[in-house]
C-alpha cells in the first residue's frame, strides 16, 4: 500500500522559514518522480516543485529562489525547504508521486499559514 505522510507545516511570520517532510512507503521511492503541490483557500491545486529520480528539479515561478526541493532516498523522504515565506504561500501542501503526466498518489497534506 502506497503511503505518503506530510509533516512540518505550521504558522510562521512573513519572511520566516519552514521545512516540510514527506515520508514515503509502499513503492520504490528512489525510482519515483515526486512533486510538492499546494492548494490555497478558494483556489485550485498548484504544482510547487518537482524532482525526478536523478535529482533534477523544477519550480513554479512563484517560489523560484525561495523554495528548495530535495530527497533522501536512504530515508524514503521528500523535503521542501521554504524560505522568505509570504502570506500568499498560505496553503495546504501535499506531496505526490508522479506517474507520467499524472499525480498517482498524494498524502493528506500539511497546513502552512504565513501571517503576522
Amino acid at each position: 500500500e502506497v503511503q505518503l505522510v506530510e509533516s512540518g507545516g505550521g504558522l510562521v511570520q512573513p519572511g520566516g522559514s519552514l521545512r516540510l517532510s514527506c515520508a514515503a512507503s509502499g513503492f520504490t521511492f528512489s525510482s519515483a518522480a515526486m512533486s510538492w503541490l499546494r492548494q490555497a483557500p478558494g483556489k485550485g491545486l498548484e504544482r510547487v516543485s518537482s524532482i525526478n529520480s536523478g535529482g533534477s528539479t523544477s519550480y513554479a515561478d512563484s517560489v523560484k529562489g525561495r523554495f528548495t526541493i530535495s530527497r533522501d532516498n536512504a530515508k524514503n523522504t521528500l523535503y521542501l525547504q521554504m524560505n522568505s515565506l509570504k502570506p500568499e504561500d498560505t496553503a495546504v501542501y501535499y506531496c505526490a508521486k508522479v506517474a507520467g503526466e499524472e499525480y498517482e498518489y498524494w498524502g493528506q497534506g500539511t497546513q502552512v499559514t504565513v501571517s503576522s
